[in-house]
């Protein structure tokens, strides 16, 4: 196991959704330092202000880019450890898929290549369960075949690649954790590119019956936030190199399932809107994604603790003293 004592870590992407409780997770370790290494393009500082009091938590300048190589070197340089979670989101890669291989493709190579001058120990690479694009098998273990079909799923396909190329070519460590679908506090609220879940809770707020495209038999691994944090870190601990991992629950939830459960938790009595697909989302979108958790449990010693009913009671009880604005 990895010793975090008196460690310092880099968050790439430190005050994002996933990041700012990545960087609230090492800090109940005996790390010595963690560095928040961020752009700010998704991330907010207000969410890393639980962590400044302590003094082990530090920001690198005032926001930085995975594509700035200078900053990034010196960044990195010192650290122990690597998390590297910044990247552009699905719909954002399906919108601007140039940008897309700039941040996500050449800003991981950038990343790869400092952590090999700078001889790092280990890096976390965030990747995705876009990989696996729609499942032929369920539930999908790591073997699953790669059947993406967008932009954002290639970029984690080749960042997967390259993770392993540094490693066979330069000895660099490194874990990829493919994430279903998290949620929970911190998630952006209101953006054009926010998940299913705000959208759905930001419907009810406003009195509004919530909208499923199709008939809701679409079914997903729903993963709370803290417990991808919690993976993070076991990831980061473990033995485990040049391997990537599923981080989910396992368990498979629809769309109407899912929906029918935010109804129930805000006591409303709104009816569900059915809405078509577009010839476009039909041809395009996933249908079914569940993750086999059985190769991350032995190898991280990761289970996730929260479940889907009692993670969306957090992230609706943080939502009543964080509003969408």
């Amino acid at each position: 196991m990895n010793s975090l004592t008196n460690a310092r870590v880099l968050v790439i992407g430190g005050a994002g959704f996933i990041g700012s409780h990545v960087v609230g997770e090492l800090l109940k370790t005996d790390v010595g330092q963690v560095i928040v290494y961020d752009n700010f393009a998704r991330g907010k500082r207000s969410y890393l202000d639980p962590y400044m009091g302590d003094p082990r938590c530090v920001l690198f300048q005032n926001g930085s880019d995975i594509r700035e190589t200078d900053l990034l070197d010196a960044a990195i340089s010192g650290c122990d450890y690597v998390i590297h979670l910044a990247a552009m989101w699905l719909l954002h890669c399906k919108d601007f898929p140039r940008t897309a291989f700039h941040v996500n493709i050449e800003g991981t190579f950038n990343v790869l290549e400092a952590c090999v001058r700078n001889k790092v120990k280990k890096l976390v690479y965030s990747s995705s369960a876009s990989v696996y694009g729609d499942a032929v098998e369920v539930p999908m273990t790591e073997n699953h075949p790669f059947m993406n079909r967008n932009f954002y799923g290639a970029s984690k396909i080749a960042c997967e690649a390259m993770c392993r190329a540094f490693y066979d070519r330069y000895g660099l460590n490194y874990v990829g954790l493919r994430y279903m679908n998290v949620y929970g506090p911190h998630q952006d609220q209101t953006a054009a590119y926010t998940g299913v879940i705000p959208i759905m809770l930001n419907k009810i707020d406003a009195n509004e019956p919530p909208i499923i495209n199709g008939d809701g038999s679409q079914a997903y691994d729903f993963i709370y936030v803290e417990d991808v944090a919690r993976c993070n870190v076991a990831a980061l601990q473990s033995e485990a190199t040049d391997e990537n991992y599923n981080v989910g629950s396992g368990i498979q939830t629809s769309i109407k399932e899912l929906c029918d459960l935010i109804l129930e938790l805000k006591k409303s009595d709104l009816k569900v809107t059915y809405k078509p697909y577009s010839a476009d989302d039909a041809r395009r979108l996933v249908q079914n994604r569940i993750g086999c958790p059985i190769k991350s449990e032995q190898d991280l010693g990761f289970k996730y603790t929260y479940s889907l009913r009692d993670g969306l009671l957090r992230l609706i009880d943080w939502r009543k003293d964080n509003p969408p604005v």
